[in-house]
């Protein structure tokens, strides 16, 4: 058993659940605990997650980052993996996180996320992912990149040490959107922020719904928005797809 914790910040996601849940169970080695932490999901996502042996929080307060912060908080183990309930780990995810952390260089670190949905895989959107994980940070914040920072987002199935978490105030929870991105930037003080090179698969579920071209002018239109500073509203820009 190995002391990392992944923490689920979930809203209706009850189709996506039973993969999900199929996936965790065939980690090996498992975590030592598994957190869903529900934003008041009016479908069946806390009654799947219970009855699959997760532990259920509910939080009253919706939003990822409220949510993120409240299952950091409530987990014991020294290792905390954020997983979003459309993202696939690989069988060796724990031992992965576990090698990648044991560097004190690293603060915080993702994986390589492969977008696909039933019958195809996003290549285009899956390299742009990969490459403005780099671009971004280099035209956004280039003393940050020179010093080894990335910026990951939610389908990177970011992990980090709790304490360093803890230590940088956790997400900021009044941010509807570009959470992730923002943790990236508080985590710096701690050390590098990283990719991992290895594969999670992620759910095509925006880009079915947006197509390609669209998806990817949302992405890069929140983020620039983020990046100006200019955050109030920023969510309406980024709509819920389930």
């Amino acid at each position: 058993m190995s002391e990392l914790a992944i923490v689920i910040p979930a809203l209706n996601e009850a189709a996506a659940l039973p993969r999900l849940i199929r996936n965790l169970r065939a980690l090996e080695p498992p975590p030592a605990e598994i957190l869903l932490v529900d934003g008041g999901s009016e479908d069946e996502t806390a009654q799947l997650a219970a009855d699959a042996g997760l532990r259920v929080i509910v939080h009253e307060q919706r939003g990822r980052a409220a949510q993120i912060n409240r299952g950091v908080a409530e987990a014991n183990s020294a290792l905390v993996c954020v997983l979003h309930a459309d993202t696939l780990l690989p069988d060796d995810a724990v031992e992965v996180i576990r090698r990648t952390l044991a560097d004190p260089g690293v603060a915080l670190a993702g994986f390589t996320p492969l977008i696909s949905g039933d019958d195809r895989v996003r290549w285009i959107t899956s390299f742009h992912n990969w490459a403005k994980t780099w671009y971004a940070p280099l035209i956004m914040r280039p003393h940050l990149f020179a010093s080894g920072v990335r910026l990951l987002f939610g389908d990177h199935a970011m992990f980090f040490r709790r304490a360093d978490f803890l230590a940088a105030g956790g997400c900021d929870s009044a941010m509807e959107v570009m959470e992730d991105a923002d943790l990236c930037i508080r985590m710096a003080r701690f050390g590098r922020v990283r990719l991992v090179n290895r594969i999670v698969l992620t759910s095509d579920r925006r880009i079915a719904e947006w197509g390609e071209l669209k998806a990817n002018w949302l992405y890069l239109k929140v983020g620039v928005r983020w990046a100006l500073g200019r955050r109030k509203g920023i969510g309406r820009h980024y709509p819920d797809i389930r």
